[in-house]
């Protein structure tokens, strides 16, 4: 074999190698999505003769509740967006008017092309204040509220409703006491966090760094990551091409293909001029 030959057998085994290093190179700095909380099981399965883990992480259970319109909605009313969710009452004079502020400045962060004097994306994200001193809390004292916070509802609704569901809810859907580094307790569930649900109503975040209404580091990082759940579907299609270029069995089978048909044309090459 001629070294001209070695050379063009030596690059055609180089680019699928350079093309691997590249790809798990861009794989490895991809974004970080955030992350699922709450695991309700794990379930093996055999595809194919080869045993496989599946992890199903909880969803949110629906509730039915009242909004400051009067209007009776339930959660999985709310259908392809990424919902932001809050706790507080409107007699609260500490946290709660901050934490309102936050949301407001949460929804502003997704007006139409990011002019406030444009209307705010409803097709994105859903967000939902609800009330944990339902009984002071009717739909016409939240109205009130939100009028004062200047709450545009299209996308915003403040929830109120029975209490015992309204706290059930919190604590056994949203698990609010293991998000919360602040102490909740069942009787008063009063905290600053907030609470990010993708379009499958499952929990999401940024393990050991709850999302708080009184940073404003904080909300950049939500309105952020409510922009990566949106994207999430489309990123999760080419982290699997990734995935599939990054197992080594397909280098090697691209390898040998290359260099088998590299040799098939040498050897037919060597038949003509013979």
């Amino acid at each position: 074999m001629s070294k001209k030959s070695i050379y063009a057998l030596l690059i055609a085994i180089c680019i699928p190698l350079f093309c691997y290093l590249w790809l798990k190179s861009a794989s490895d700095t991809a974004i970080v999505m955030p992350q699922k909380y709450f695991l309700d099981s794990v379930a093996n399965k055999t595809v194919n003769g080869k045993m496989q883990t599946d992890s199903f992480w909880h969803k949110t259970a629906n509730i039915r509740l009242i909004n400051q319109l009067g209007d009776t909605v339930n959660l999985y009313d709310i259908k392809g967006k990424i919902i932001v969710i809050d706790l507080f009452f409107t007699h609260c004079n500490s946290i709660c008017p901050r934490i309102t502020r936050s949301m407001k400045l949460l929804q502003e962060s997704f007006q139409k092309g990011g002019d406030s004097r444009n209307k705010i994306d409803t097709s994105i994200v859903q967000f939902l204040s609800i009330s944990v001193d339902p009984e002071r809390d009717s739909a016409t004292v939240l109205k009130t509220f939100a009028d004062r916070f200047g709450v545009d509802s299209d996308n915003w609704w403040m929830l109120t409703g029975n209490r015992d569901s309204i706290y059930k809810f919190i604590f056994e859907e949203l698990k609010i006491d293991k998000l919360s580094k602040e102490p909740v307790t069942p009787e008063f569930a009063h905290t600053s966090r907030f609470v990010i649900l993708d379009r499958n109503y499952v929990v999401r975040g940024r393990l050991n760094e709850p999302y708080s209404g009184l940073d404003s580091s904080s909300l950049k990082t939500m309105a952020k990551d409510v922009g990566l759940l949106m994207l999430e579907k489309d990123k999760t299609q080419k982290s699997e091409v990734f995935q599939a270029i990054k197992e080594l069995k397909w280098l090697w089978v691209i390898i040998v293909s290359i260099v088998a048909v590299f040799v098939v044309i040498m050897i037919q090459n060597k038949k003509l001029n013979g």
